[in-house]
């Protein structure tokens, strides 16, 4: 065994596993694993990382074919730099299946007041007034709608998280794939549909729509259609943070803008070569890009990490 690999395996080791935490949910608990800073010393800042849409786990995972596990790496990343964080599983989902009988029976409002109680849960246990919102993606929407209160919470880091309703964004990236083109009017029009309001049955729906959008998950899209990420920034009442990686194929540099727009002093980080899981990959190659989604062993983009380090370690204002 030569010294490289003798040197990465000592890392790999050192990394402190996460402690099991729980709060309490609507009907069951909560929970979360909390990363220690490996660093001691003074307390430095703690970070909750809020997952994006659908069955997204603690550690950035779907059973939707996602496996990259991006919160884990990096949880483990802010952790070797002196950062504590909590990352958690959604309400109803993982082990926070009890919290509620059915998962897709939520608001972002619910999202909303589980992450500034999981805040709250943050910053006591690493012995800190307050934490820092991580949002990713979907995520990112409800971290600044539980930023329109500010116990707490230091701040917002809004990481890939959509500048438009979520309408526009989901039409955007239907037509965006090739391989939608047999259902692409149909999508487009369920969409219509659900802006307006209105659920569709559907078993009028052609598969895989029939089966990603059951009854109850169209009644949260109408409610989260009705929310403006760009107004939401705009009555924050904590800092806003903007990360936004230049090779992401579902979220664009143009949503990252119009969110620092909307907030007077919010400030803005593009992340060259970054794709929407925060892995570093060529541009213009789709599949590659693709591709990461589901590799767990490349690593997270080194400044996706630096960036959240420079946003979080800011004092709060």
């Amino acid at each position: 065994m030569n010294g490289a690999i003798v040197f990465a395996v000592a890392a790999m080791a050192s990394v402190l596993a996460p402690v099991e935490v729980t709060m309490p949910g609507p009907e069951g608990p909560l929970a979360g694993g909390y990363q220690s800073a490996q660093s001691g010393g003074a307390k430095g800042p703690v970070v909750v990382i809020i997952p994006g849409s659908g069955p997204t786990d603690r550690d950035g995972n779907s059973p939707l074919g996602i496996k990259a596990q991006p919160y884990r790496l990096l949880a483990e990343a802010l952790s070797q730099r002196g950062i504590a964080s909590l990352r958690i599983d959604k309400r109803g989902m993982f082990k926070s299946r009890a919290a509620i009988a059915d998962a897709n029976d939520v608001t972002i409002e619910d999202y909303a007041q589980d992450a500034r109680s999981w805040a709250q849960v943050a910053a006591k246990r690493a012995g800190v007034k307050c934490a820092w919102l991580v949002g990713h993606s979907e995520g990112g929407l409800v971290a600044l709608q539980a930023a329109q209160q500010r116990k707490g919470i230091c701040g917002i880091v809004l990481v890939a998280a959509a500048g438009r309703p979520l309408g526009a964004v989901m039409r955007e990236q239907f037509k965006a794939n090739p391989a939608n083109a047999p259902i692409l009017p149909q999508a487009l029009a369920l969409i219509d549909a659900l802006e307006a309001g209105r659920t569709v049955v559907p078993e009028t729906l052609p598969t895989p729509l029939n089966l990603i959008f059951p009854v109850p998950v169209q009644r949260y899209l109408i409610s989260t259609f009705r929310l403006d990420p760009a107004a939401l920034a705009a009555s924050s009442k904590v800092p806003v943070i903007v990360l936004q990686g230049d090779n992401d194929l579902q979220v664009t540099l143009a949503d990252a803008e119009r969110l620092k727009a909307a907030r007077a002093g919010a400030r803005l980080t593009i992340l060259p070569g970054v794709n929407h899981v925060l892995k570093q990959v060529k541009s213009g190659d789709r599949a590659a890009n693709y591709a990461s989604y589901a590799d767990p062993s490349l690593p997270i983009a080194t400044s996706a990490v630096d960036a959240v380090v420079a946003a979080v370690s800011r004092r709060s204002k």
